[in-house]
């Protein structure tokens, strides 16, 4: 991104909304924007009665115009925890499941303020649990094939819902991939030890206020912020995570705690891979498909797929010639 294009987007970035009071609005725009140009899609819509019986959690299944990978990317979409649905999402799913040749399953969870922490991290464990003890669910053989996968809050639900199903000792993805994800739960320039947060904080794509704003609104109880299904690099112990690709964008306040959390996972004996996105925003994953910084997050996430379809062929082949 040259410097002049960044001195225009400083001065859009200046008006800014206030999250708590704004979030119904931005609700709407989102998924008037979703809807135009209109699209042919080829989805399936689910519902999934949550554990308790008292709601229903909804998915839409995208299928790729060609599918070339036998892999289930369970999504959770981001937002803040306050924003996106299946809805505004759409358009990011479809290219999703087009670019990668899998199936795509949108997870559309509870959002705060009206359902505070942990509801929207409850519907994404109870989906992906729900998954991973019976494929089938999704026309998949293996549970093995499922990788989660998110961006922003997304990526933050996936990283917990990973954490979560290692505490409650059940079977955990073998991967996960993590676009630009929430890690940390101080994004305060003053006081948060990023330095992401004070060069990208006040401008581009997101601010930290607005950041704080949702947490705000996810987190109520400030205690609360710093527990480790809000905050995973708060967690004192990241072993036995799945297979991780983690994605950052370079001009983003969340980039250096989302390379902080994949250094800390790795440190904790878990195979890790990160990639920085030049010139990036946060957001990108939903640009347009023609977006060069889109296409180069897919080319890393092609190749993070292929790497462990070609490992575990390699392993097949090994133990045949034996």
């Amino acid at each position: 991104m040259n410097r002049l294009f960044q001195k225009v987007l400083r001065l859009f970035a200046a008006p800014r909304i206030d999250v708590r009071e704004d979030y119904e609005k931005m609700r709407q725009l989102q998924r008037q924007m979703a809807a135009l140009p209109p699209q042919l899609y080829k989805t399936l819509d689910r519902e999934i009665v949550s554990t308790d019986g008292s709601h229903i959690i909804p998915g839409r299944v995208f299928l790729p115009k060609e599918q070339t990978r036998d892999d289930l990317l369970l999504f959770f979409h981001g937002g803040g925890w306050v924003t996106g649905d299946i809805d505004s999402y759409t358009p990011a799913c479809a290219a999703m499941a087009d670019l990668t040749g899998c199936i795509v399953v949108s997870v559309d969870y509870r959002l705060a303020p009206e359902h505070p922490f942990p509801a929207g991290l409850d519907d994404c464990y109870q989906v992906t649990k729900l998954l991973l003890d019976d494929p089938q669910l999704a026309n998949i053989d293996d549970p093995e094939k499922i990788v989660l996968i998110g961006d922003s809050a997304g990526g933050n639900l996936a990283a917990a819902v990973s954490l979560r199903l290692r505490d409650e000792h059940h079977r955990g993805a073998s991967r996960q991939i993590l676009l630009y994800p929430v890690t940390y739960w101080d994004h305060k320039p003053e006081t948060s030890p990023y330095a992401s947060v004070r060069d990208h904080g006040d401008d581009y794509r997101l601010t930290d206020t607005e950041v704080q704003e949702y947490m705000e609104l996810y987190v109520p109880d400030p205690e609360k912020r710093q527990d480790k299904y809000v905050a995973p690099l708060m967690a004192t112990d990241l072993s036995d995570q799945p297979q991780t690709l983690m994605i950052t964008a370079e001009l983003d306040l969340l980039r250096d705690e989302g390379e902080a959390y994949a250094v800390a996972l790795a440190e904790a004996g878990n195979e890790v891979r990160t990639h920085r996105v030049n010139g990036a925003l946060h957001g990108f994953i939903s640009l347009p498909r023609f977006a060069r910084t889109l296409r180069e997050g897919y080319e890393v996430i092609n190749e993070f797929l292929d790497g462990v379809r070609e490992s575990a062929e390699s392993a097949a082949g090994a133990e045949d010639s034996q």
